[in-house]
């Protein structure tokens, strides 16, 4: 068999310069798309053909698509690129403000706008229609000024709806965000010269040295400990986006001398659980996230939240949760698995933390409400409630995580499901 290492560069130049052009589009929409891969398409297109459409649409897709969450952005800028006849369209569907939709329909969107941003980014003029194409002269100048800083609408952009020059600026943002937490009160004690309480043994011990005399009291304090953190990041099709971000921020938090926490383990699931802890501990984040992809084979796949959780319950509990940790659950709570193994799962995760919060991105919605019957069953068993789909939501995270009080919206929820 013939492979494509080993067939030699086309000769045609007009050929390797537009599949060269392609794949900086690629790589400006988020693809990881390096010079091997383009040689390899260049060879590819060559030795393929340019008979069919379709055959060369997937002789591109199979050099650079890797992944399952790369292909719609790949189709949206070979469309854009290879100048589909519904251009122009496309172009103006980009333009158009995304509110409501289903979730493909907002993924679609959201590709869009990375793909028109990676091709028309530093172009001082639109490249003029070949024949037969639309008309597309004159160039639109669009008044994209805000009242408020780039920052600040970033803040409470949802993850879904980011480009990705938008994601990037995030990233930044959301590695500078903390999350403190307040020591916990151990009933142990510790010799200590300003403490609060007597130590006689240390105090008698002093004296039999002295000959029996009682000079001064030796005194004690409560010690002071630090809780685990323990996130479980949902990572199917629906949550994908939210559960990188949020993998950011607790890759921050891994790193960052003087947090507080004793330690912090990260696990995700999808149809399975994967400890991806050891990859947020490397000190670049996009390396050590990538080496969690490769491990956690299960993204953008099903969801089974109750078996993943009982998985982690039997498999990982002990080790991880020691006493006082705080558990972050990352998920939707759509399950299509057994409620009662769910039930069971939640009810134990809960009596052996202690602290059980909870970030879904559907609290997004003002007309949200917990009707599913995994969103039911995981309400009876977490402390703490919140949304988790924008930079403003991870800052509401900070500010309430060591707060005993905070339930965020779960009140709420209950007194809907009565």
């Amino acid at each position: 068999m013939t492979r494509y290492a080993d067939l030699p560069l086309p000769e045609d130049p007009k050929l390797a310069h537009n599949v060269a052009w392609f794949a900086r589009a690629l790589r400006k929409a988020g693809l990881p798309v390096g010079p091997g891969r383009v040689l390899q398409a260049v060879r590819a297109v060559e030795a393929a053909g340019f008979t069919d459409r379709r055959d060369f649409y997937w002789t591109l897709h199979a050099c650079f698509v890797s992944r399952r969450e790369e292909r719609e952005t790949f189709d949206q800028v070979f469309r854009l690129f290879w100048r589909d006849p519904r251009y122009m369209e496309q172009m103006m569907s980009m333009l158009t403000p995304a509110v409501r939709g289903t979730q493909e329909e907002r993924k679609a969107r959201a590709a869009e706008r990375r793909a028109a941003e990676a091709i028309l980014d530093g172009a001082e003029e639109p490249e003029r229609p070949e024949a037969g194409e639309p008309p597309g002269d004159e160039a639109i100048e669009i008044d994209a000024s805000r009242t408020m800083s780039d920052e600040e609408r970033l803040r409470t952009l949802d993850f879904e709806q980011m480009s990705a020059a938008e994601m990037a600026r995030a990233k930044r943002m959301i590695a500078r965000l903390s999350l403190p937490v307040t020591p916990l009160r151990s009933r142990r004690t510790v010799a200590s010269a300003h403490g609060r309480s007597p130590d006689w043994r240390r105090t008698l011990r002093g004296a039999m040295r002295r000959g029996g005399e009682v000079t001064d009291i030796a005194l004690r304090r409560q010690r002071v400990r630090w809780p685990s953190l323990v996130a479980i990041c949902d990572i199917s099709g629906s949550m994908s986006h939210y559960s990188r971000a949020v993998l950011h921020f607790l890759h921050a938090v891994s790193n960052r001398q003087g947090a507080g926490w004793a330690d912090v383990h990260a696990f995700t699931f999808g149809t399975r659980l994967t400890n991806i802890t050891r990859h947020l501990r490397a000190r670049d984040v996009d390396a050590g996230l990538a080496a969690a992809g490769a491990e956690a084979q299960d993204w953008e796949g099903g969801t089974r939240i109750g078996e993943c959780l009982d998985r982690f319950n039997r498999d990982w509990s002990r080790r991880v949760m020691g006493q006082g940790a705080i558990v972050l659950l990352i998920t939707d709570g759509l399950d299509r698995g057994d409620p009662e193994l769910l039930d069971r799962a939640m009810e134990r995760l809960h009596l052996g933390a202690r602290k059980v919060i909870w970030l879904n991105p559907l609290l997004r919605y003002d007309g949200f409400a917990p009707r599913a019957k995994g969103v039911t069953t995981l309400m009876r068993h977490v402390d703490s409630f919140r949304a988790g789909h924008d930079i403003a939501s991870l800052e509401g995270l900070a500010h309430s995580i060591s707060r005993p009080d905070d339930v965020g919206e779960r009140a709420r929820m209950l007194a809907m499901m009565r």
